[in-house]
């Protein structure tokens, strides 16, 4: 099932100038690289077209000479590769890795003849390269404080984007521009060339690096900034050492984004022998109420993490097939109770966390545990071990952590290479003890859950709790169309799904969940995260029909395909159960009523199905009525065609599940 195939091609030095070339392997995009004036350069063709025009490369260092002004090829090496692997959990199982690799070895012309590799990687739907510090006798330790890398544009392309170095993290609403109105911007950036090809520039494996950011310097040109530390400095190095891969995702359709695995490629294998324990699943939690203000996180009359009602959300996590319920505001620290800041062994007097967790285990559920550290990191690294083995011996093995707060501790950002050291040191320790994670206000996802499938999902993004209490009444409509196309490029998110009770006007009467029901539900399947949390209180889920989609969609797949989309006003996904041969399809659509024809080439051919629609009624308005949804059963074949009704602000979730083996005549819904 698994192959690959390496052959290496060694070259001398190339003179000033000369170019090299690599191509992915189906010829289609081209990456030509060459050395002028002593400075690497690189462009990159697709389609028969330029994407990215010739741009500079290298860095500038603290008390030294720049890293890139006085290099020559001392040799280069290119290779093929060709495997197939398979994660562990995810949006597909088996994924190809096939791509072609051109290597150069740089060395400067003057003393003291530093060395610098630079790897460029040629996938069929995109480019990564890196560069990689070789030791070397006269380059040990070196500071970087900035990074060359250019990505110039061929035009002032349509960009989707959300700021950088903003109080608020990543969590911002997308703006629709072109290019030169963009500052400084988060990556995944996400752009439509105005010859119709969509480009997403990322990074994959962040590692012990700063986060990328993207400056825009002018004339189309888009440039590397690094996230600094608070002396200033963006990356201090120790050699060996490599950067992370500079990803550049190119496709002709939208959708073929969404099933790039470009940068999960770019990642190392999985390093967790017994995955095991690692278990995708759906999950309720203490959470909502405290957003829309019913109840508080900190201990008093309106207290919401009680021992009552942690028992209440495990039995109803046990009666609908769930993993367990996740518990926020349980320990000391809340609501400013202890002076030294959280403490993540002690619970609070209304929270007797023993018997919640034995009730659990009577239940064959889990308490899903909540470390939020305010940006107290200092705090929570003094304590972690003691905290993770705390939650094992309760039986607990998945933890969501926090990080709010506008700067971390002395005044870091959340996504510099401080930060990026601790989220990667706590992902590893919680490997080491058998604890998968869900993050809250991270670092970016750059492809380290195919390294650490502990890493299950997290935040970074304006996700449900936003209805609750942000700006503009919460996320507007066409949020979760572009969603798909930017942040989840990085990886999955804990969007929190599930809100069937859109009124909570005397509690939060600035706000408003701009969604229907059905769009809430055909979330499951766009926003993909292998935890999803239905997140809505429980006696809002009683006696609603609409709610057995959520008890059936799974949350691991075996494949994703997109056949309809556009960014920021409608997308389609259908996905296969990795555990069943069941498909199940979300549609989702921006503030414009639309129907959408749906051919269903992606089932099996010669097997008919019941199709489960959950559809918007003919009410159905995001402003206006948002619970009115119509629940209707069709026998289809792959030969079927469904017209996909979708309100405004609304959506459509559909499972689908084999009847027979043998073809029918198709037929129309």
């Amino acid at each position: 099932m698994f192959a690959y195939l390496v052959l290496t091609f060694l070259a001398q030095s190339i003179a000033q100038g000369d170019t090299l070339e690599v191509s992915s392997p189906s010829k289609d995009i081209t990456v030509r690289t060459w050395i002028s004036g002593g400075v690497p350069h690189y462009a990159v063709d697709a389609y028969d077209g330029q994407v990215i025009r010739p741009s500079k490369m290298g860095f500038t260092l603290r008390g030294a000479p720049r890293l890139g002004g006085t290099f020559r090829v001392a040799a280069h090496e290119t290779s093929s590769f060709d495997e197939t692997w398979e994660q562990v959990w995810g949006e597909k199982r088996f994924i190809r890795d096939r791509h072609n690799e051109l290597r150069l070895r740089l060395e400067e012309t003057r003393e003291p003849k530093r060395r610098l590799d630079i790897v460029f990687r040629v996938f069929d739907d995109g480019v990564g390269f890196r560069y990689e510090f070789p030791d070397q006798e006269h380059l040990h330790y070196f500071e970087i404080m900035d990074e060359a890398t250019e990505f110039a544009m061929t035009g002032n392309h349509t960009a989707w984007w959300i700021p950088a170095y903003k109080d608020n993290r990543y969590e911002y609403l997308y703006t629709e521009s072109p290019i030169s109105a963009m500052d400084k911007v988060h990556t995944p950036l996400t752009m439509k060339t105005q010859d119709g090809l969509y480009v997403s520039i990322h990074e994959a494996a962040l590692t012990d690096f700063a986060g990328m950011a993207i400056a825009n310097t002018g004339s189309h040109v888009l440039k590397a900034d690094l996230v600094p530390w608070v002396d200033g400095v963006r990356v201090k190095v120790f050699v060996p050492h490599v950067s992370p891969w500079r990803t550049i995702q190119i496709a002709r359709r939208s959708g073929d984004l969404i099933t790039s695995y470009l940068i999960l490629n770019l990642n190392e294998p999985n390093r967790i022998e017994d995955t095991s324990w690692i278990t995708p699943g759906k999950y309720v939690g203490i959470w909502w109420g405290m957003h829309i203000n019913l109840w508080t996180f900190w201990p008093g009359p309106r207290h919401g993490a009680t021992t009552e009602r942690a028992i209440r959300y495990l039995d109803f996590a046990a009666d609908n097939g769930f993993l367990g319920a996740l518990v926020e505001g349980w320990n000391v620290g809340w609501g400013g109770s202890s002076e030294g800041g959280f403490r993540y062994t002690e619970a609070v007097p209304d929270f007797d966390i023993d018997s919640v967790a034995a009730h659990a285990a009577r239940r064959g559920v889990r308490i899903i545990g909540h470390h939020e550290t305010n940006g107290a990191v200092a705090n929570y690294e003094a304590q972690i071990e003691d905290a993770f083995s705390f939650y094992k011996g309760l039986g607990i093995n998945t933890i969501k952590t926090g990080y709010v707060g506008r700067r971390i501790d002395s005044g870091e950002w959340h996504h510099g290479q401080s930060m990026v050291r601790h989220y990667r040191n706590v992902v590893e320790l919680a490997a080491e003890m058998g604890i998968m994670l869900d993050v809250h206000e991270p670092i970016k996802d750059t492809g380290i859950r195919r390294t650490w499938p502990n890493m299950m999902t997290r935040e970074g993004a304006r996700g449900q709790e936003y209805n609750a209490f942000g700006e503009n009444r919460g996320n507007p409509p066409d949020h979760d169309t572009i969603l798909p196309f930017t942040r989840m490029l990085a990886g999955p998110f804990d969007f929190t799904p599930g809100i069937f009770d859109h009124d909570f006007r005397e509690t939060r009467p600035d706000n408003l969940v701009q969604t229907t029901i059905a769009k809430q539900l055909a979330y499951y399947v766009v926003l993909y995260s292998p935890l999803h949390m239905a997140a809505d209180l429980p006696e809002n889920y009683e006696g609603q029909p609409a709610f057995q989609f959520i008890k059936d969609v799974p949350t691991d797949w075996d494949d994703t395909v997109v056949p309809a989309a556009s960014i920021g006003d409608y997308v389609v996904i259908a996905r296969k159960d990795r555990n069943s041969d069941d498909w199940y399809l979300g549609a989702v659509t921006d503030e414009e009523a639309r129907t959408l024809e749906m051919p269903l080439t992606f089932l099996e051919r010669g097997r008919r199905y019941t199709a489960e629609i959950y559809a918007d009624g003919e009410s159905a308005d995001y402003e206006t009525n948002q619970t009115d949804v119509v629940i209707r059963s069709a026998e289809v074949t792959a030969g079927s065609t469904l017209f996909l009704r979708l309100a405004r602000g609304g959506g459509q979730a559909i499972q689908f599940r084999p009847v027979s083996g043998v073809r029918g005549p198709g037929s129309h819904p």
